[in-house]
């Protein structure tokens, strides 16, 4: 498949993103590919389109099907399979925030629950005590929030996010 000046730049970019993200450059490619197109694609496809191995799709889709951004499906008489995403951008975006939450962010409060629970923290200074609990609160806090957040519908979501952005200049005196 030959891509078009908008969808070469598009996947680019969105794999410079991938990157700064921490996520490797060819997963970030291959999900903005088919998020473009929005069509099913099958690994051939997409490793003639980006001129990458097809070991490297493979991988890659592996990768992203395990982070529930990519599934697979299949077309009438062809035996092969084809992987798709959500065109729904908010969809999108729940996914993300609820699989890097889950993967990243979970684990962090469960440890640090931990090291406040453990018989030896009592031996730490009560400053770093304090430190602790306040990042222990912070996060905990920042977890309820998203996970309110991610239960909007994206029209409330949208909603509360330009209010945010309202707020946000009222303070700082930006606003009437």
């Amino acid at each position: 498949m030959e891509l078009s000046n908008t969808a070469r730049r598009f996947v680019l970019h969105w794999g410079e993103m991938g990157s700064a993200w921490g996520v490797n450059r060819t997963v970030a490619q291959i999900h903005a590919l088919l998020y473009f197109h929005g069509r099913p694609l099958h690994a051939e496809e997409i490793a003639e389109t980006l001129s990458v191995a097809r070991s490297n799709v493979s991988t890659s889709l592996k990768e992203l099907t395990s982070w529930n951004l990519v599934r697979v499906t299949h077309v009438l008489g062809d035996r092969r399979d084809y992987f798709e995403t959500s065109v729904d951008v908010w969809e999108l975006l729940r996914t993300v925030v609820r699989e890097r939450k889950q993967r990243e962010f979970d684990p962090t409060v469960r440890m640090l629950a931990e090291l406040v629970e453990d018989e030896g923290f009592q031996n730490e200074t009560p400053d770093a005590q304090d430190r602790v609990r306040e990042c222990l609160r912070l996060m905990q806090t920042l977890g309820s929030w998203s996970e309110e957040m991610m239960r909007l519908s994206p029209s409330t979501l949208e909603k509360v996010l330009k209010l945010g952005a309202s707020v946000q200049r009222f303070v700082r005196g930006d606003g009437s």
